[in-house]
């Protein structure tokens, strides 16, 4: 499934903050150089999900605020259910 994500690197934590529309905001401690960013990005959305990092790629948008990002192993509705139903993520939709 592909996910919308708008991305804020240099953030002072990393936090997935809810939703932005239709598309899920991510702040990233690391910086948006050589793809710190995209990676922590990654691993937080992954972990967020429970899935191993490499079912979670950032696919369009690797120099953008404004990414797109692949999710394998598991289909839109169970993963819209986990970031909803998850106590750590803001529940600005």
């Amino acid at each position: 499934m592909k996910l919308k994500l708008k991305i804020v690197p240099g953030a002072a934590q990393d936090s997935i903050a809810g939703w932005l529309g239709d598309a899920l905001k991510v702040r990233v401690r690391a910086p948006a150089e050589k793809g710190k960013a995209n990676t922590a990005v990654e691993k937080l959305v992954a972990s967020a999900l429970k899935l191993p990092q490499a079912n979670v790629t950032i696919t369009v948008g690797k120099t953008s605020a404004h990414k797109i990002m692949e999710i394998t192993g598991l289909s839109k509705t169970e993963v819209i259910a986990k970031l909803e139903g998850n106590p750590e993520i803001g529940k600005t939709r």
